[in-house]
Order: structure tokens, then sequence, then C-alpha cells
């Protein structure tokens, strides 16, 4: 048997073909190159001393209304393009799971936000090369009619690009706190507080499921601790309690604690309860005293176990009256017919 080989026209257009493939696959891979290398947009913001940063991690001020205080913001381009940039004032807001947000680019602050200006304006362009950093100057003026209490805000650096259909809006942020003097009323509330009982097949165990809304009702922005438990009957503590952290509620913000709490047995009756510990954040200044707060409520943790031995229970007592009864109607009429059986015979011996 011999060994069959190509022709030498068939080997040439095969060596073509596999070094067209060589010669592709390399292009694709030098086409490829340049992507792990692509642009990158990235900005960051700090608060500055005037020329560089400083030690801080936000603007925070006690101003009185009136009163006006120069700062300087550190606006920087981290990444590899060049780009220009937008520095702003807005308001802050707690957002719906209580974390501190602030507004849109495009709306329109009301509060301190509006207070900030840049040379005379409310926002500036700063054109920023890849790794430059430059200081923007601001002036904060508080109206003359501000009212007492926290109000925050955010001083924002924003980048946007886009088509016009979409856009992109990457911003920084830092946050602004200025506390004006007066009558400051540092007040957490729990607003409302709902509570439910879920029992188990086994009558020892169970679960109570807790929702408290916590809200800043206040004018000072305050953070706190919620101790979540429940008592039995007499107040006696059952399951385990439980602590949690209240993150920074801004004037007029709320935020929603749901808790479930386990090992609650089938008792009859059971007292979930939250208490509320405000304190301060961060390095603001003492507002005056702090006023503990307790929400509860009473569920019927029905003993299931109870009630169905009480059900027997009855049941064997109906059983037992009807038996006694039968007998007490057996026994009357056993004596009856035992007298009339006795005068029967009494007559026949007479005769």
């Amino acid at each position: 048997m011999h060994a069959t080989h190509p022709t030498a026209p068939a080997a040439t257009r095969r060596f073509l073909a596999a070094l067209l493939g060589v010669a592709l696959t390399l292009a694709s891979v030098l086409a490829a190159g340049p992507a792990l290398a692509d642009d990158v947009d990235a900005i960051s913001g700090t608060p500055s001393d005037g020329t560089g940063t400083d030690s801080r991690s936000a603007f925070s001020y006690e101003l009185q209304a009136g009163q006006q205080i120069t700062d300087y913001f550190l606006a920087s381009n981290t990444g590899t393009t060049a780009l220009t940039a937008t520095v702003f004032s807005t308001d802050a807001f707690n957002s719906a799971d209580g974390g501190f947000a602030l507004l849109d680019t495009a709306a329109e602050p009301t509060d301190v936000g509006g207070w900030v200006t840049f040379d005379g304006a409310k926002k500036v362009d700063i054109a920023l090369q890849p790794g430059q950093s430059k200081v923007v100057t601001f002036v904060l003026s508080i109206p003359a009619d501000a009212r007492p209490g926290d109000h925050p805000g955010g001083i924002v650096m924003s980048v946007q690009k886009g088509d016009g259909q979409v856009l992109v809006d990457r911003r920084v942020g830092t946050r602004l706190y200025v506390r004006v003097p007066g009558d400051l009323q540092p007040v957490l509330t729990v607003s409302s507080f709902t509570a439910s009982y879920d029992g188990k097949w086994n009558p020892f165990d169970g679960t109570t499921n807790i929702t408290a809304t916590v809200k800043n009702t206040g004018n000072v922005a305050l953070a706190g601790e919620a101790l979540i438990g429940v008592k039995g009957p007499f107040g006696i503590p059952v399951g385990k309690a439980s602590t949690d952290l209240v993150d920074e509620l801004l004037p007029g913000g709320e935020t929603t604690l749901s808790y479930q709490v386990g090992g609650i047995g089938q008792i009859g009756l059971v007292n979930p309860y939250v208490t509320l510990t405000p304190s301060v954040t961060g390095d603001a200044s003492n507002p005056g005293p702090l006023k503990v707060v307790t929400r509860d409520a009473i569920l019927i943790a029905v003993p299931w176990w109870l009630v169905i031995l009480l059900g027997i229970a009855a049941v064997v007592l109906v059983v037992l009256r009807i038996r006694t009864k039968r007998d007490e109607k057996a026994a009357v009429e056993w004596m009856a017919y035992m007298e009339a059986e006795a005068q029967r015979k009494a007559i026949e011996q007479g005769q």
C-alpha cells in the first residue's frame, strides 16, 4: 500500500489558505488591541483650601441669617480624555430607601442650593485636560429670612455627553450642610407602626413582623438607633430583640424599617415595639435634648394548642354528661321496675 501525496498545486493552495488564516488572525488581534486602551472619562471633586485638597470630607457651616462666606471646591479630571465640567450647587433630600440624594442636574434648587454662586453665577463651566485639577471659588450667602435649622445640599461636578437622544450625566458631589441658629427642633418620630403575627405548627414558635416608618419632623438632620423587640404577658421579653442603625435623615426625610422577630410562641397576647434613640451626625453641633420615642402594638397570638385541648376537654365533658344523664335515667327506670315487681309479688302472695 503506497502513501498518497497532494499534487503541487493543491499543496500550494493549502499553504496559501493557511497563511491567509494566520494573517487574518493577526489582523484581528491588532485591530482589537487598541480596545484595551479605550479612553476613560473620570472625575472627582473635594473641598479645597484654595490651593489643593484639605482634610474635610464635606462643607459644613453654622452661619447667621444674612451672613456670607467664601470657600473652595477642587475639580479634577482623573480620566484620560479632555472634558468640560459644570460645577453648581443643589439641594439634598432623602431617597426612598432613606439615603442621602441630590436633585437632578436640571432641577432648580429652592433652598441652600440656590444660596451658592460662582463668580456671581449659579454655575460655572471649566475645561480640564487629563490629570488636571482646578480650584473653583464659590460664595455662600445666607438669606436674611432663612429659617432656623439645617439646610442640606451639595456642590456638584457634572459632565454630560450624548447625542441628543441618550444623555449620560456623570456626576460627583460633596455634601453641603448649613445650620442657621435659632429655634432648633431635633425631632425623630415613628410616624407609622404596623405588626402582624404568623404562627407555626410548633406551638412554641412563631414570627412577629414589624414595619416602622421613621420620619424627621424637626429642622435638624439626625441619625438614630432602633431597638426592636417583642414582649409577652406582664411585659416579659420573648424572642430575641435586635438593634439597627437609622441613617441620617434630613429635615422632612423618612425611611421605612422592616423586621422579623422569631421564636414567639402562641402565648395569647404579644406586644411588639420599636424604641428609637436619635443621635447627632458627623461633626454637627449639639442641637439640644434628643427625645427617645417608643411605638408598640398589641397582637393576639392564638394559642391553638390550648384551643385544641379545650375543645377535646369540652367534647369529653359533653360525652360524660350525656352518659351520666343516660345512666341516671336508666337507674330511675330500674328502680321503678323493681318497685312495680315488688308490688306485683306482694299482691300475688296476698291472694
